[in-house]
């Protein structure tokens, strides 16, 4: 069995071709509605190599929840300077304010972005072990970290239920214009969301997190 990639997957290996593929099967239509023919044919290969690198469907789904875990670990990396907090509330400003227009500018701008929205979404709406791997992988620890550096920038407890769901509001704007990118296009004018569009978005997104900031610190007894 070969292990290539026709020349439309160049640069990448049969394994991230079918991972690619997979991951916008089951974004689009659903795990159970995408067939391994179908994603075998989408990555320019066999199903023999689904069942040789993935060992069946399955492990396939697994193998999209790790891959989101790693590329999402990259993709925050670049907003941070380190794993330490940052040392005072505006260095915690700026690192929040990094990390805003990080995710605005791989969700919306990035190809592999619309594909890791849409995964994560259909295992959300109906959880599978794939969602576990996220989880623990990813969503639990990013989000603890974002909690304290939104307590370094407030002076709040971190593990407080009010910062954690602060937290989530602020992702959940971003998430928001990935999910609603037609309708928002259509309101806007828009004919597409390119680089000055995702500009106009980070930066509303950004000034409603000052706010925010702003009005938790205000807050302090």
């Amino acid at each position: 069995m070969s292990d290539e990639v026709p020349a439309a997957g160049a640069g990448r290996t049969t394994r991230e071709a079918i991972i690619e593929a997979a991951l916008r099967g089951f974004g689009e239509k659903g795990f159970d509605a995408t067939g391994v023919r179908e994603i075998a044919a989408a990555a320019g290969t066999n199903i023999a190599s689904i069942s040789y690198h993935f060992g069946g469907k399955e492990g396939l789904r697994d193998a999209c929840a790790a891959h989101i875990v790693a590329l999402m670990g990259r993709v925050l990396a670049a907003a941070r300077t380190g794993e330490a907090l940052p040392p005072d509330p505006t260095a915690a400003a700026e690192a929040l304010t990094r990390l805003v227009r990080s995710l605005v500018g791989f969700l919306l701008l990035e190809p592999q972005g619309q594909l890791v929205a849409g995964f994560m979404l259909r295992e959300m709406a109906q959880p599978s072990s794939a969602l576990d791997t996220i989880y623990e992988g990813l969503f639990e620890g990013v989000h603890r970290r974002v909690c304290g550096v939104w307590a370094t920038a407030t002076g709040q407890n971190p593990e407080s239920a009010e910062v954690r769901l602060t937290v989530f509001a602020i992702i959940g704007q971003i998430l928001y214009f990935r999910i609603a990118g037609p309708v928002v296009e259509r309101r806007m004018g828009w004919a597409g969301i390119g680089a000055a569009e995702a500009g106009a978005i980070g930066d509303t997104v950004v000034r409603n997190l000052l706010a925010r900031l702003d009005a938790d610190r205000r807050q302090r007894p």
